[in-house]
C-alpha cells in the first residue's frame, strides 16, 4: 500500500537535493518560522542564545551533516559533525561544552567504518574540549541513508560581555575573514569525483573557539561573526547584510584564496567566494579594533571590506579589473552533500 504525502492545492515549490543560499532561506522564512515562530531576540544567528537567570545565558544549536564521501582530505563525517557544532557556538560567543549525537546508519553498513566515525568523533570532541554526553541511533533499510547521518546538537556558556550578532553591525565597521576561503568545499568534490589535482587540497576543518578567545582576550570589540560553511562567503556576506540592513564593500584582491584552490576553482568552473569552509570565519568590528583583529586571528586574517553608510542594503563585490558588481546570494548548492 502506497501512502503519498499531502500536497495542498497551489502548493507546487519541491525541494532540490543539494539546495542551498536562497532556497535555504525561503525554506526558513516560508515554512519553517510560520511554524515555530522566531528565535529569542528574534534574529537569525549559528545559534539560539537563551537567557538563564543568574548567569550570561547559554548558547544552543543544532546541525546535520551528510557530507559525501564519508572520508576526506583533511576530515571526515564524524570530526565535522562535532567540530561545526562547536564552531557554531563559538560564533554565539559561547564556551562549547556539551554535544549529543544521533546517528542513522544504512542496513549493511560496515562495523569498521562505524568505529572509525565514532573514533574520529571522540577524538575531535577531546581535542575541541567538548563532552558527547547523549545519543540516539537508528537504521534505515539499505540503499536509503549513504552509510551514515549524524546529527548534532551543541549546548554552550556564553562569555560574559560577549554578543555577537547582525544587529550590532553598524556603518564603518571593517569586515575581516580569519584565513583563506574555499578548501573543503573543493576538497570534498575533488575526494567525491576522482578528480586528480597537482596538489592534494586539504578541507580547513578546525575548531574556531581558540580564535574567538583570542579575540575576546585582546579587547576587539566583536559585532558579529559568522563561519562560512554552506554557501560559503558569498552566503555569510549576504545573510547579515539582510539581518543587518545594511550594505558593504568587499574588495575581491583582497580575499585570500590559495593558489591551488584558485586553480582548482577555475578548472571546474566554481566560485571560491561560494566553496565552503570548515574552519574560517568572517568578522565584523569597528574600523579602530581591525588591526588588533587581525593580530589576534594570526597568519592568514585579512582586511577584506567595510560596511557603508549607504541605506542601500547588500554585498557589493570591488573586483580585480577595477568594477563593481553585486555579490549575490548562491542561487543554489554548488557541491551538494559537503557537510
Amino acid at each position: 500500500m502506497n501512502c503519498p504525502l499531502p500536497t495542498p492545492p497551489g502548493d507546487t515549490v519541491t525541494l532540490a537535493h543539494g539546495g542551498g543560499g536562497r532556497l535555504t532561506n525561503r525554506l526558513i522564512e516560508d515554512v519553517m518560522i510560520p511554524a515555530f515562530g522566531r528565535p529569542p531576540g528574534g534574529e537569525q544567528h549559528d545559534g539560539a542564545l537563551l537567557p538563564i537567570q543568574g548567569n550570561s545565558g547559554i548558547a544552543f544549536t543544532t546541525d546535520c551533516h551528510v557530507v559525501d564521501p564519508l572520508f576526506f582530505p583533511g576530515g571526515d563525517i564524524g570530526s565535522l559533525s562535532i567540530i561545526g557544532t562547536v564552531n557554531d557556538l563559538a560564533m554565539c560567543g559561547a564556551l562549547p561544552k556539551w554535544i549529543s549525537a544521533g546517528f542513522i546508519l544504512e542496513e549493511g553498513l560496515s562495523m569498521s567504518i562505524l568505529r572509525r566515525v565514532v573514533a574520529s568523533m571522540a577524538n575531535a570532541a577531546a581535542n575541541s574540549d567538548v563532552r558527547i554526553v547523549t545519543g540516539d541511533t537508528k537504521v534505515v533499510n539499505r540503499g536509503k541513508g549513504d552509510g551514515i547521518y549524524i546529527c548534532t546538537s551543541g549546548v554552550g556558556q556564553v562569555i560574559p560581555g560577549m554578543d555577537f550578532r547582525p544587529g550590532r553591525v553598524t556603518a564603518g565597521d571593517a569586515v575581516l575573514v580569519s584565513g583563506d576561503i574555499g578548501r573543503h568545499g573543493i576538497s570534498v568534490l575533488a575526494c567525491r569525483e576522482g578528480i586528480s589535482l597537482e596538489l592534494t587540497i586539504e578541507s580547513d576543518l578546525a575548531p574556531l573557539t581558540g580564535k574567538m578567545l583570542a579575540l575576546a582576550n585582546a579587547g576587539v570589540d566583536v559585532h558579529c561573526m559568522r563561519d562560512l560553511t554552506r554557501g560559503g562567503l558569498a552566503a555569510a556576506l549576504n545573510e547579515i547584510a539582510t539581518a543587518s540592513s545594511k550594505g558593504m564593500t568587499i574588495d575581491e584582491a583582497a580575499i585570500p584564496v590559495a593558489g591551488e584552490v584558485a586553480g582548482a576553482c577555475e578548472i571546474l568552473g566554481l566560485d571560491p567566494l561560494q566553496s565552503a569552509c570548515e574552519g574560517r570565519f568572517v568578522l565584523f568590528t569597528p574600523e579602530g579594533h581591525a588591526q588588533k583583529a587581525l593580530k589576534a586571528m594570526g597568519t592568514g586574517a585579512a582586511l577584506i571590506g567595510v560596511v557603508d553608510d549607504s541605506p542601500e542594503t547588500g554585498v557589493f563585490l570591488r573586483t580585480t579589473l577595477g568594477t563593481k558588481r553585486v555579490l549575490e546570494m548562491p542561487s543554489g548548492m554548488l557541491l551538494p552533500r559537503i557537510c
